[in-house]
């Protein structure tokens, strides 16, 4: 039984403010959510249009939509534009636009992924040496022979032997946690950074040092179809792997013990999750070379807006990546005359923006 004095204050101005008060609050928060799940998917498509179009060389929207249009046979369109715009869309941009955005998403899984399962908030998706490996491997078949598909196929091999040889150097420690992976990891870096750097010791300064030099900085200016049907499937499939144990990572992330008692076979989880960070990584690498920050940045980003759970942060990081790299990509050929190697630009935003972070007092990572 409720008193007559509860009665009275339910049926008081006090009561009615603060039931007022209460659901504003609950709206506006459900305003903000709705709103943070708009600017997270709408902002990929309006970037893809808009880099469609941009560039030194630009292209009417209303034309570049009807050009798009022409690749589906049910849909009439009036042949009004030229040839040149054609090519610029269907063999310049579009290619390059694709693959900014499975790049940037694919390596903002896998940051997302290894910063859960490592529960590191510094690691990114070359810790256990990929993109080193992968670095002396293109360095390498720059310095034999210069064709661009083996110069894919032996990045591509020798990032995922690299994180082998990581995985090996790490079992030789019976109940090692996940810091001696670490550790073998920037052992396997370390080795493979100076190969690369023997190699471009011996390559020749007014030719292929160059090359090599470029293609480690990381570019976008030489992704074609093929290149994309060959490392698409790869990408897409691994990060809907992770997408599909994210809530695993999210019992990860709090402890192996936990993990354990809660039914996860923590060895085989964390197994599934290195494997795809991997190829996922290798993949991007071989195609754009090392573009670094991003796997690392844009998880946090992902993390401010939706929360540290992994359910959502997995998507976001996806999306996030992707127009991050689209706006980097944009800013890289647009910027000045000549091309801006992504990997300088996603430093030169990338570290101060994450030394933002670090300054802040409070930062939930997980």
């Amino acid at each position: 039984m409720e008193s007559n004095e509860d009665i009275t204050d339910k049926s008081g101005i006090k009561y009615l403010c603060n039931l007022f008060l209460t659901k504003g609050y609950k709206i506006d928060s459900e305003k903000k959510e709705i709103i943070k799940k708009l600017l997270i998917y709408l902002t990929p498509v309006i970037l893809f249009f808009i880099s469609l179009f941009l560039g030194r060389y630009m292209i009417d929207p209303a034309e570049g939509i009807k050009i798009l249009l022409s690749v589906f046979p049910f849909i009439p369109v009036e042949h009004t534009w030229n040839s040149i715009n054609e090519t610029v869309i269907f063999q310049i941009r579009l290619p390059r636009i694709i693959a900014a955005m499975l790049i940037g998403g694919g390596l903002s899984i896998a940051g997302a992924s290894y910063q859960g399962l490592f529960r590191n908030p510094l690691v990114s998706p070359d810790i256990l040496g990929v993109a080193s490996g992968a670095g002396f491997g293109a360095a390498l078949a720059i310095l034999l022979s210069g064709n661009p598909f083996i110069i894919q196929i032996l990045a591509f091999i020798l990032g995922i032997f690299a994180v082998l040889i990581t995985c090996i150097i790490s079992r030789a420690y019976k109940g090692a946690g996940t810091l001696v992976l670490v550790l073998s990891g920037i052992v396997v870096g370390a080795l493979f950074s100076a190969l690369l750097s023997m190699l471009k010791y011996v390559a020749d300064p007014y030719d292929t040092l160059p090359a090599i030099v470029f293609w480690l900085m990381g570019s976008l200016s030489s992704v074609t179809i093929p290149d994309l049907i060959s490392v698409a499937p790869l990408i897409i499939i691994s990060g809907f792997i992770i997408y599909i144990v994210r809530w695993r990572i999210n019992i990860l992330s709090v402890g192996d013990e936990e993990a354990r008692a809660l039914g996860i076979d923590t060895k085989n989880m964390a197994r599934i999750i290195i494997i795809c960070a991997t190829v996922i990584t290798a993949s991007c690498v071989c195609i754009s070379g090392i573009i670094g920050w991003v796997g690392l940045v844009i998880p946090h980003i992902a993390r401010m807006l939706v929360g540290p759970d992994f359910k959502r942060l997995i998507p976001a990081s996806a999306l996030l990546g992707a127009s991050y790299l689209l706006i980097v990509d944009d800013i890289s050929r647009t910027l000045i005359a000549t091309e801006i190697p992504l990997g300088i630009l996603t430093a030169l935003i990338g570290a101060p923006f994450f030394a933002y972070l670090l300054t802040r007092k409070k930062v939930g990572w997980f």
